[in-house]
């Protein structure tokens, strides 16, 4: 980490090298400003952290020290779907994060700005995320807020995933207080708000709210406060997704309650794919052909197996065939006539006895 610089605002030079220039965004946690990195002629993005007015010292130094976790975390995955961290610099006593600059919007300004997307974009951006977060798992980086505001929609086609300031890493001394849940409340798991230790299995969880979020227009839990949103990720069933078509099988298999019954990234990989191309997941079109099968069985009473193994017989429908028809007229008219010959023969008894 390079030593103090100047004051950090537009014009001024970070450790003598980095000159800031506009403000590419800003949050309550802090600023991100384009900048020139004036030893390599070079554009790049520097993020500065900004601590609210009265935290104390304590907390203060954990918000810093997890800027240096954010730069160690990206620069850890190496993935070119994480975005680069070139350098880390200290400036009117906080730490910089310099990395590289993504010309291009957030998925949250692309929904903002042209609302929801089809599916198969959809898809293309969830495969090329669900990349990156295979990357930072392999080296022990859990990155916890996997959200539409993080994933960065490059001017040339690249999908980045940015923000690992409340990364986990495998191995490192933890930064959360006990009791405290980090992430956007609208895209952490079940399991994070009842406190079970972050996993990779969360950020498949997140990537799911992300890919609803795009097709649907919002995530699938809302509440009117963030602890109510935070109970319904635990204690409501998953709504019905209205517009996802062929995307619905991935959202419903990432958004298990269970971590455990999560849909795995090999399989939610294979099924993006798929649907990136336009078509639907093979596995969801063999499971359709066969309730398909099914139905048809039961209509036609062929082919249904009840649990003891035996085939029942088919369904009487409720108007007989033809035959059957002429059948029970045939009888009706042979019981008219029996009935006829009785009473014949109990009048030519009547009249002998007589």
């Amino acid at each position: 980490m390079r030593g103090p610089g100047a004051e950090g605002t537009a014009g001024r030079l970070l450790a003598g090298r980095y000159r800031l220039g506009a403000v590419l965004g800003a949050g309550g946690t802090g600023t991100v400003w384009q900048a020139r990195d004036e030893d390599l002629a070079r554009d790049v993005a520097v993020k500065e952290v900004r601590v609210p007015v009265g935290v104390d010292a304590e907390e203060r130094e954990r918000q810093y020290a997890r800027v240096e976790r954010e730069a160690l975390a990206a620069a850890r995955s190496g993935h070119q779907g994480v975005v680069t961290v070139y350098d880390v610099v200290v400036a009117d006593g906080r730490p910089w994060i310099v990395m590289e600059l993504v010309r291009g919007l957030s998925l949250a300004d692309v929904l903002t700005a042209d609302g929801p997307l089809p599916p198969a974009r959809a898809a293309r951006i969830g495969l090329a995320v669900l990349d990156a977060l295979g990357a930072a798992h392999a080296v022990g980086v859990v990155h916890r807020d996997v959200t539409p505001a993080n994933i960065l929609l490059g001017n040339d086609g690249r999908v980045v995933l940015t923000d690992f300031g409340t990364a986990a890493l495998h191995g490192a001394r933890g930064l959360t207080l006990a009791g405290e849940v980090v992430g956007s409340p609208a895209s952490l798991p079940p399991e994070r708000a009842e406190g079970a230790e972050p996993g990779p299995e969360g950020d498949l969880w997140s990537l799911g709210v992300v890919l609803w979020t795009a097709v649907e227009g919002g995530p699938p839990f809302r509440g009117a406060t963030p602890l109510a949103t935070v109970r319904a990720a635990v204690e409501d069933p998953l709504p019905h997704p209205a517009q996802a078509g062929p995307l619905r099988p991935v959202l419903e298999g990432l958004l298990r309650k269970d971590p455990a019954l999560r849909m795995s990234p090999e399989r939610a990989a294979r099924q993006l794919r798929e649907v990136a191309e336009g078509r639907e997941p093979a596995e969801e079109r063999e499971a359709a052909a066969g309730r398909g099968r099914g139905a048809k069985g039961a209509a036609t009473g062929q082919g249904v197996v009840t649990p003891s193994g035996a085939t029942p017989a088919p369904i009487t429908p409720e108007e007989p065939p033809h035959g059957a028809r002429r059948a029970a007229s045939c009888t009706a008219l042979l019981g008219a006539g029996i009935a006829v010959l009785v009473i014949a023969v109990v009048l030519v008894w009547v009249l002998v006895r007589g």
